[in-house]
């Protein structure tokens, strides 16, 4: 499918006699496979809005998504993946075959193996594991999809994160928003489709790629809000501009525009005439919906959340707002979950305690109130790092009194729920040192098919044309994990 494919046509305009003719053999093929491409076209949205809302292939169990990244990657074996036998061989010298032809971020030599301190049990009638850093989670265990069987193919953070968000480690790919925005559109035309928020202050490992459009028309990258000061920035009117005065303005540069687009068929000159007019809108439209005073004080308990402040609590209570306003796809990243033990902020122990408290009461209230408003069925709720961590101690914090761990690829855990996934299930296995996949292994590509089929998309023809080929989110992998949708 090509909603928006590129217009070769209006490229042709603007091409010199002599390049044309040096490319005709291939170039009048071209325009009638073009012509005929966009015949085909299923979900051309109109040129005036190509944020208008789209079908998909077919009938989709998840309208939007909530995705929250917890950026540094979280110890999955001290929170959601017990290993009782890494326990009884706490200290032992990492077995030899673990670490033949491996490479880890910062340990070397012989590594001892590190059992978790923390405390698991059982939780729901599904009988999901979870540490005693998640106490609140445990409430909303039997809506938990667990996949206990995910690997990747980077072991540093920004090209894992990259490879997770767009399908490629390498920067200028569309991220998995821009994906959904570009098949889907949007529900609501005074919001962006696509909207981003950003807790403790820093921004993503891969920048702002993991969130960017790439190739695709850069209505569709993520808009990035603050829940501290002006929502989004430079949208306010200019001081000595009234309303009126913007109106006319954007009038006169919109007809400039359509000029531009007339003579060019650029997909871009569509772009910021979409994007002029939206961000119009979103002067009124976007300081309500991101008024979290709004809420009632029992609401703002609940998640932990405080107006004012840029935490997660805030940006997981705005995530529900933004969804229930219509915004297709929103994206938190929240810093802090690299846990090496460098220090007592990044230890298994208290450290752990304490960032977790964090997240683990907000993200619990999230899908507590999605549910009580009848919207956890239909929102994908996602969760998860770009990487694991290691069975073994950290190799730079050997000798120290706090526990850490390094980055490890081959196997880790992410957590979904609602928008068509079972509730207190989990999927796949670890070995019973946690060092590989056992059984039903989940490839951050096939996890990527899983979303978009569970949003009613076929993600091998969700695609988009670019220097000459089709691109899709998935690159020309993955498979949807059946086994977990409900």
């Amino acid at each position: 499918m090509h909603p928006h494919d590129e217009p070769r046509i209006g490229h042709l305009e603007s091409t010199t006699r002599r390049h044309f003719l040096s490319q005709a053999g291939m170039g009048l093929g071209s325009i009638a496979l073009s012509t005929l491409m966009q015949n085909e076209s299923q979900a051309a949205p109109p040129s005036t809005n190509p944020l208008a809302a789209r079908s998909p292939h077919f009938a989709a169990k998840a309208k939007r998504v909530i995705y929250l990244h917890m950026t540094g990657s979280p110890p999955h074996l001290d929170m959601l993946d017990y290993k009782p036998e890494l326990v009884k061989r706490d200290g032992q010298d990492c077995p030899d075959e673990f670490l033949k032809g491996k490479r880890f971020a910062f340990t070397s030599g012989v590594p001892k193996l590190l059992g978790t301190p923390r405390k698991f049990k059982q939780q729901g009638e599904g009988g999901v594991w979870l540490s005693d850093a998640l106490p609140n989670l445990a409430r909303v265990a039997d809506e938990l999809c667990v996949v206990n069987s995910m690997t990747t193919d980077q072991f540093n953070h920004a090209p894992a994160e990259l490879l997770l968000y767009t399908g490629s480690p390498r920067s200028g790919r569309p991220s998995l928003g821009s994906w959904v925005t570009y098949g889907l559109g949007s529900e609501n035309e005074n919001l962006p489709g696509f909207v981003v928020l950003i807790s403790s202050g820093v921004q993503p490992n891969g920048g702002k790629n993991s969130f960017g459009s790439g190739f695709l028309p850069s209505v569709f990258q993520g808009v990035q809000c603050r829940s501290k000061g002006d929502p989004v920035l430079f949208a306010s009117d200019p001081k000595g501009m009234d309303r009126e005065l913007r109106r006319l303005s954007l009038d006169a540069l919109r007809r400039l525009n359509e000029i531009q687009a007339k003579e060019l068929a650029h997909p871009e000159t569509l772009t910021r005439i979409a994007q002029y007019e939206l961000a119009f809108r979103m002067q009124t439209a976007v300081p309500e919906v991101m008024d979290i005073s709004q809420e009632p004080k029992e609401v703002l308990e609940t998640y932990g959340a405080k107006p004012g402040e840029a935490n997660l609590a805030n940006n997981c209570l705005l995530a529900r707002r933004l969804v229930e306003a219509g915004v297709r796809y929103v994206q938190l990243f929240d810093w802090g979950w690299d846990f090496h033990g460098t220090g007592a902020g990044t230890g298994l122990t208290s450290g752990l305690t304490n960032k977790c408290a964090t997240m683990d009461k907000p993200v619990t209230a999230l899908i507590e109130d999605l549910k009580q408003r009848g919207l956890l069925d239909d929102t994908l709720i996602v969760w998860g790092g770009e990487f694991g961590r290691t069975p073994f101690r950290e190799g730079r914090t050997a000798k120290s009194k706090v526990l850490g761990r390094d980055h490890y690829p081959d196997c880790y855990t992410m957590m979904m729920a609602g928008g068509g996934v079972k509730g207190g299930f989990t999927h796949g296995s670890s070995d019973e040192l946690g060092f590989s996949v056992a059984e039903n292994t989940v490839h951050v590509h096939d996890m990527q098919a899983t979303i978009m089929h569970l949003l009613g998309f076929d993600h091998e023809k969700l695609t988009f044309r670019f220097q000459g080929r089709d691109y899709r989110l998935t690159d020309v992998q993955g498979d949807v994990v059946k086994e977990i949708v409900a």
